[in-house]
């Protein structure tokens, strides 16, 4: 078993503190404050990280399945979700005669 977190503490510098932390910061060539410009380019790492969004976004739904379907494509192994969907759209595909039902 893990052992508990430790309670972090932070301390927050005095007004006095800050003021030197910031004049610091200022006076370091290594550390210059950004541009509006700059500020006005950055990106939320959120946005940067994600996949691609998908042209064809699929829908989550709430299905059941009998437990052999649904052993029989987990064998199959990894990303048996997706085939278990390619299956299912090529049945849509070979039931379609061109109306809304499939029928």
């Amino acid at each position: 078993m893990s052992e508990p977190l430790k309670k972090i503490s932070l301390k927050i510098p005095t007004l006095k503190e800050d003021q030197l932390i910031t004049a610091a910061a200022e006076s370091d060539p290594d550390a210059l404050p950004l541009t509006d410009d700059q500020m006005s380019a950055m990106v939320t790492m959120r946005l940067v990280r994600r996949r691609p969004q998908l042209v064809h976004k699929k829908q989550l739904i709430s299905i059941r399945y009998s437990p052999e379907v649904i052993a029989y494509f987990k064998a199959s192994g990894a990303r048996w979700q997706a085939r278990m969907d390619s299956v299912l759209k090529d049945y849509v595909e070979s039931h379609s005669t061109g109306n809304a039902k499939g029928t």
